[in-house]
């Protein structure tokens, strides 16, 4: 899955997946910039797989922070969300496994099926 995939955040149980999508400025150092992103964990259950994810700040201290994004910034980062779930999606399809939102996220941000 590309440069998405965060293998030291992952187990056999759970996925964890992120995008640093848009830089908050690039004024400093490239060590020291913040993003606006998003972040994605795809846990193994029964059956399929089932996702949760966030939108938010990656601050200076390489953490990701839950917070609304800025306008300017909202159309990059829910486009690059967009494009990693459809990977995921065809992903997952090849390998006749299914995905589906987690209960736990509320139903205005399900993503779209295939």
């Amino acid at each position: 899955m590309g440069p998405y995939f965060r293998k030291e955040h992952s187990s056999k149980e759970q996925y964890f997946f992120d995008c640093l999508a848009s830089c908050v400025s690039d004024k400093p150092a490239a060590e020291e910039r913040e993003f606006f992103g998003w972040w994605l964990e795809l846990r193994v259950s029964e059956d399929n797989f089932e996702y949760h994810y966030w939108f938010g700040l990656y601050d200076k201290q390489g953490e990701w922070q839950e917070c609304a994004i800025p306008a300017k910034h909202q159309k990059e980062v829910q486009d690059s969300l967009d494009v990693f779930y459809q990977k995921l999606l065809v992903t997952l399809q090849k390998l006749e496994l299914s995905v589906s939102a987690a209960p736990s996220l509320s139903p205005n941000l399900a993503l779209p099926a295939a």
